[in-house]
């Protein structure tokens, strides 16, 4: 198993990097949390994991091993995918997801796209007791709102169609995420809010 790989960044998406390590290139598939905090570096470290399945080998990669062992914890939920996972963390840091496994919020949990209220109930139920209490902080930054572009809407766009929505039902979610929030120049919070909106 690879436990973490660290290179030079040769490719960047909010969905998807591609590695260079001593001229070998690894495609790491990567939620939007981890994209967060490195959407400004030319070389990271992430901890990985490598998904196996018949029809395909997917390395997912983490900038934090809490968020690499909530990946693990979700994943190992009956009905619950490395893809929906990723769709998961994408629209919540760790921290919130683990308190609202913590504090039994169906609500929360049922909000991302792919997750239902049995899957939520099933998620809770599952990992309720083997998730410690720990101090959660939130860790929220202000993002300014300025102006929004066709280039933040594009890759919001791109994003969340690798993420596994329809091109048409993301569209319309990304258009609503402007519409409530109007200036979003951020496309990580556009993102963020359009999952929202599924």
């Amino acid at each position: 198993m690879i436990a973490y790989i660290e290179g030079k960044i040769t490719y960047k998406s909010p969905t998807c990097i591609y590695l260079d390590i001593n001229g070998l290139g690894y495609e790491v598939q990567i939620s939007l949390h981890t994209y967060e905090q490195i959407q400004s570096l030319e070389t990271c470290k992430l901890h990985t994991h490598l998904h196996i399945k018949e029809d395909a080998h997917t390395l997912y990669g983490f900038y934090t091993k809490e968020e690499k062992e909530m990946f693990l914890s979700l994943i190992s939920v009956s009905g619950v995918g490395a893809a929906t996972t990723r769709v998961i963390l994408s629209g919540m840091k760790p921290e919130e997801i683990q308190a609202a496994i913590l504090d039994e919020n169906v609500k929360m949990l049922k909000s991302v796209k792919g997750i239902g209220v049995k899957t939520a109930k099933r998620i809770i139920l599952d990992l309720k007791d083997k998730l410690t209490k720990n101090t959660i902080v939130s860790t929220d930054s202000q993002y300014s709102v300025i102006s929004s572009n066709n280039n933040i809407s594009n890759d919001a766009l791109e994003a969340l169609v690798a993420l596994g929505i329809s091109k048409n039902m993301a569209s319309k979610a990304i258009k609503r995420a402007l519409k409530a929030n109007a200036g979003i120049d951020n496309v990580e919070l556009l993102i963020k809010q359009a999952l929202k909106n599924i």
